[in-house]
């Protein structure tokens, strides 16, 4: 395989093998003597929840339903703005900017980790606006782990729910990838940065 398919620190998760190969084929072979992406994914059998059930409040206060999302990516991530990562809010915005004709960027800002957010939302607002020209979506704060966790993250780390894996964020700016059929694809670590190979090689 190729080295841009290389896990970092078992980061990235789920169907990244079946991807690659999947990509491999793309990229050796002319469009027509290979089957469509898509068909080289195995869906989950009985899985009856996906992403567009759900709806979440931005910072703004507007409710945002995710059915609206159908056909595209959604790539979900954890924000603070005291962490050390915060500096990802720029790339995530480069992102948005190269493939939001087929993604959308959910930023969910959260207090978990070390109480590295802790600005009120209309401060969050202006944090992402003033510093990164954010024109994702950026949500209301929430918690994203234990007890009072946002349903939208009880989908996202529950494996029952979600027909893929049990994982909660690790920490701040945590990625979640769901697909233009809302069912989660991937989870990305803190450390894979939003314009790293492991994400764009999905969107190209």
């Amino acid at each position: 395989g190729s080295s841009q398919y290389k896990q970092t620190e078992l980061e990235l998760y789920i169907t990244l093998p079946v991807q690659s190969i999947c990509k491999e084929l793309f990229s050796r072979q002319q469009p027509w003597e290979v089957e469509p992406l898509a068909s080289c994914l195995h869906p989950i059998a009985g899985l009856e929840e996906n992403l567009y059930k759900y709806s979440a409040t931005d910072v703004s206060g507007d409710i945002i339903t995710f059915e609206q999302f159908k056909g595209k990516y959604i790539l979900i991530v954890n924000t603070a703005s005291k962490c050390g990562y915060s500096n990802q809010f720029g790339q995530l915005q480069k992102l948005y900017e190269i493939y939001n004709d087929k993604l959308v960027i959910c930023a969910f800002p959260a207090n978990n980790f070390l109480w590295q957010e802790p600005l009120s939302n209309e401060g969050i607002k202006k944090f992402c606006n003033n510093n990164y020209g954010v024109t994702f979506l950026v949500f209301e704060k929430i918690s994203v782990k234990g007890n009072n966790k946002h349903p939208i993250y009880k989908w996202l780390s529950n494996k029952e729910l979600n027909g893929q894996i049990d994982k909660e964020p690790s920490w701040n700016f945590c990625k979640y990838l769901v697909d233009s059929e809302g069912k989660l694809l991937y989870y990305f670590g803190s450390s894979v940065e939003p314009l790293s190979s492991q994400i764009t090689v999905i969107l190209d």
